[in-house]
């Protein structure tokens, strides 16, 4: 019962335009937010900085699918990695911040909740994707690919209070970046399979 009224909920019009337009305004504070970091960001390594926006543009692209009655399976695959991965990478980080400094401002918290809301958003939608395998390889590459941009060349975040764990936090994302992939599959291919 519940679960039917959420899947009715889920594919409604009127919420697909609520969500669409609360994640173009995340994306646009997103990039914004991004701004300081970006004006210092080699070109070649533009696009891979803001992860947290691109992943909502991913699901702004899928939802305007869904609106459109389309699928986007490339876009929906990119979306649900990306949306996990740092969905929770920046509630971790966010906490981290307040273990070592002891502060956690609004800001912090507007952060915490917007992240662990990108994080399960990408999730629910599941059951409506249409995903095959190149689209999740596609996604996997992409998202390995900005790990090795992040920790090699060093363009992650900037959360300056953990400058010191920087090496543990590449490791816990490259590992986030793992489960994500699995986790998009169980989620899309499993159950396509069944």
């Amino acid at each position: 019962m519940i679960v039917n009224w959420l899947l009715y909920v889920l594919k409604d019009r009127r919420f697909l335009w609520l969500l669409l337009i609360v994640n173009v305004l995340g994306t646009i504070y997103g990039y914004i937010w991004y701004g300081n970091q970006l004006a210092q960001t080699p070109g070649k390594f533009l696009l891979f900085v803001p992860d947290s926006p691109t992943a909502s543009l991913f699901f702004v692209i899928v939802l305007i699918g869904f609106l459109l009655k389309r699928n986007f399976s490339l876009f929906e695959a990119l979306a649900t990695v990306t949306l996990f991965k740092y969905g929770v990478w920046a509630v971790v980080m966010n906490l981290l911040v307040y273990k070592v400094t002891g502060v956690m401002d609004p800001v912090m918290l507007m952060l915490v909740a917007s992240h662990a809301a990108m994080a399960i958003q990408g999730i629910l939608y599941a059951p409506f994707y249409t995903i095959k395998m190149w689209h999740l390889v596609v996604a996997a590459i992409w998202t390995l690919h900005n790990d090795i941009i992040d920790y090699v060349f060093f363009m992650m975040p900037r959360y300056r209070a953990l400058d010191e764990f920087i090496p543990q936090i590449g490791y816990f994302t490259f590992w986030l970046s793992i489960l994500s992939i699995a986790i998009t599959y169980f989620f899309c291919k499993w159950r396509q399979k069944k």
